[in-house]
């Protein structure tokens, strides 16, 4: 029987399902347009358009891929964030949307008429940093990642966004070496216990790179290496967010309070979860930031 657009969607979402995929509908759709070679509009206007055998062997080969739990950002090469979309390798964590908070967090502390340094520390895919760079385009800033690989990445990102300029990449262990001062430092560290990794889904326990996961014992080593670099890397009241884990909220701000760090709060993400905690530096402890998650 000639397959057609809509019934290799079907075939490969029925696949999908049964491996235990989240998005089964969405995924499949999108393998398709990538193996197939169409868009999205030709699946609305002409869904039983007939799909040759090489059409349908590069569905396959893809579809085997995301039945294996493989990462749709991996099998595709990229992963929409923000407003664009970065180019995503197996070097870097795939960016979540929860992590967009940390760009709206960065946009209310930086105002757009303004010079500003910003520094993100683990910087990986450049998700962050770029998104901010992107909305303020006074400002500059600095990616640090201990992987070249993923210094390699976020280079390609700038690059593709036109934001190669204003941004310089350092290889190095987080604050390691580094002087201040910025207007913002963020950060979206590896912050899972260690036994909790292979617990994960396979799509992160099995495909995303482990320095970029692993917290340590608690998931809390990297805060410990960042918190005593704040102090000096910040401008006098400037701000700092860091994202962090599910039931982590208190005990990062007991490891920020400790450096005599003024937090300001830990704030959720829209499902409600404490997902960032920020700050200022100097004990500025005014609430400036708000809580709200209008997109920019």
């Amino acid at each position: 029987m000639t397959q057609t657009l809509v019934s290799l969607w079907a075939d490969a979402r029925k696949r999908l399902e049964a491996a235990g995929v989240d998005t089964p509908v969405l995924d499949a759709r999108l393998l398709l347009e990538a193996g197939a070679g169409v868009a999205r509009l030709d699946l609305v206007t002409d869904p039983r358009r007939a799909v040759s055998d090489l059409q349908v062997a590069a569905v396959d080969a893809l579809v085997r891929r995301r039945e294996a739990r493989e990462p749709l950002s991996h099998i595709l090469g990229k992963k929409a964030f923000w407003s664009f979309d970065l180019v995503v390798t197996p070097d870097v964590l795939t960016p979540r949307p929860e992590t967009e908070l940390l760009v709206e967090i960065a946009l209310r502390a930086l105002p757009a008429d303004r010079p500003a340094r910003i520094l993100d520390l683990g910087v990986g895919s450049g998700a962050i940093l770029l998104a901010v760079l992107w909305e303020r385009p006074l400002a500059h800033g600095v990616g640090v990642d201990a992987s070249t690989a993923a210094l390699a990445v976020t280079q390609k990102n700038a690059e593709l966004l036109g934001l190669e300029r204003r941004i310089e990449l350092r290889h190095g262990r987080w604050a390691d070496g580094l002087g201040g001062a910025f207007d913002l430092v963020v950060s979206n560290p590896p912050y899972i216990p260690s036994d909790d990794i292979e617990g994960l889904a396979p799509e992160v326990a099995r495909f995303e790179p482990r320095l970029a996961l692993d917290g340590g014992a608690d998931g809390l080593d990297a805060y410990r290496a960042i918190a005593p670099t704040l102090p000096r890397l910040l401008v006098r009241g400037g701000v700092f967010a860091l994202e962090i884990g599910a039931g982590q909220a208190e005990a990062v701000l007991a490891v920020l309070q400790r450096e005599g760090l003024s937090a300001v709060d830990a704030l959720p993400d829209l499902g409600g979860r404490p997902r960032v905690v920020t700050g200022r530096r100097d004990g500025d402890a005014e609430k400036a930031l708000g809580t709200g998650h209008a997109k920019h």
